[in-house]
Order: C-alpha cells, then sequence, then structure tokens
C-alpha cells in the first residue's frame, strides 16, 4: 500500500491518499468547468430527444386527452428517483398550477406504504404495483410507467395487466429503452437517449411537463367532460 501511496500517477489523481490537499483555485476551475459541462449535456439531450419524438409525444399527449374526455382516471408508477417522477405527475394533473385548467383524476401506485409493504413482503416486490392495477384499473383508464433503464419489472407486469384490462399505457424509459421498447403491452414507448440516469431523469421532467401541458390544450375544446368530478 505504502508503494502506491508514493506513486505520483495516484498521488495526482487521489491527493487525499498520501493526506494532500488539492490545490484550491485549481479545485475551484474544475468544478466550474463540470458545471458548464453538465449543463450544455443535460441541453443536448433534451434537444436531441425532443427533436427526434415530438409526433410521438403528441400522439401519447392524444391518447391521455382522449381518456379524460371518456371519464377515465390516470395512474403512474416507478421505482425510486422514477418514483418521485410518477408522484410528479400525478400532482401535476390534480393540482394544475396554471389558472384556467381544470383538476384532472390521477394517482400515484407507490403512495400506499401500506400496500407496497404488505405486497412486498408476501408475494414479491414484482407484484406491488400489478396488484394494485387489478383493483382499480378499468377500461379507458391510463397508466404511466417511469423506468430510466426500461427494465423494471414490476413496472412492466403492470403494463401488461393494464393493457389485458383496456387501459392505455405509456412507457417513459432511456438508455437504449431496454425491455420498454418494443414492449408488446405498451402503446406510447418514450425513451431518451442518453446513459446518464440523471441525463434521463432531467429530461423526464420535461417530458411529462410538456405532456400535462398538450393534453390541456387538447382539451381546451371540451372543459366539462375535463372537469368532471370523481
Amino acid at each position: 500500500m505504502e508503494s502506491k501511496l508514493n506513486d505520483p500517477t495516484l498521488a495526482g489523481l487521489y491527493p487525499f491518499l498520501a493526506g494532500k490537499r488539492q490545490d484550491a483555485g485549481q479545485l475551484h476551475a474544475a468544478l466550474l468547468e463540470s458545471v458548464r459541462q453538465k449543463a450544455a449535456e443535460s441541453i443536448a439531450v433534451k434537444q436531441r430527444f425532443f427533436n427526434e419524438n415530438a409526433a410521438a409525444i403528441v400522439a401519447a399527449a392524444q391518447a391521455l386527452a382522449d381518456v379524460y374526455c371518456n371519464g377515465g382516471r390516470l395512474y403512474t408508477m416507478g421505482n425510486g428517483g422514477s418514483s418521485c417522477d410518477a408522484a410528479h405527475i400525478a400532482v401535476e394533473f390534480q393540482h394544475p398550477v396554471t389558472a384556467g385548467r381544470p383538476a384532472l383524476p390521477a394517482r400515484n401506485l407507490g403512495d400506499d406504504v401500506a400496500m407496497l409493504t404488505a405486497v412486498g413482503n408476501d408475494v414479491g416486490f414484482k407484484h406491488v404495483f400489478v396488484r394494485q392495477v387489478i383493483a382499480q384499473l378499468r377500461p379507458g383508464d391510463a397508466l404511466i410507467g417511469v423506468s430510466t433503464s426500461g427494465n423494471s419489472e414490476n413496472v412492466l407486469t403492470a403494463f401488461t395487466a393494464a393493457k389485458a384490462r383496456g387501459a392505455v399505457t405509456i412507457g417513459l424509459a432511456g438508455g437504449d429503452g431496454g425491455r420498454m421498447r418494443g414492449f408488446t403491452d405498451l402503446d406510447h414507448c418514450l425513451v431518451v437517449p442518453s446513459d446518464s440516469i440523471h441525463r434521463v431523469q432531467e429530461s423526464h421532467v420535461a417530458l411529462y411537463h410538456i405532456l400535462w401541458d398538450l393534453t390541456h390544450t387538447l382539451l381546451a375544446d371540451d372543459r366539462g367532460s375535463a372537469a368532471k368530478e370523481s
């Protein structure tokens, strides 16, 4: 170990291993450059995604608008950070911050901790969403699932159950889309082409904000149907 600590290459990369501190000026400059690079990368990923998927996004928004026009509800799901995104989507639809836009029924399937832990403990985590889909989704509802890898088994299993019940299914993924890409039980699959989980999540936020906005725009001519109380 002592010889490794004396290695000048390792000492340059990891000065703390030899009890040294990084030069404050160099560190600050590196951090500033990191901010610029990450911001530029985030913008580039979003631009590529939205340029390549504009028509698919409009189609997904039209599907959501049709669900609401016909009295359906939206359900969302995801794991970890994607669960937070699923919750965010549901809040956006239930509590619109733009004046003049009606509240629309939406629920995140990750909200009920008792249900999640009961199902996860008794029959396995794969079933935490599908059990709720079986109990709650009806024909004409919509289910949005978020998975940065596109491989979340509990999300895919729930999509299959939702599709069998006549619901509209929308998947948000990243990278190469994983198992979501080409998944037969998905009506709409929107994939952010990045291997960085952070860049994918940042693009997902912009994506579901746009989906929310487009859905309301499409509903503008039918406020009566859109504003029905649950």
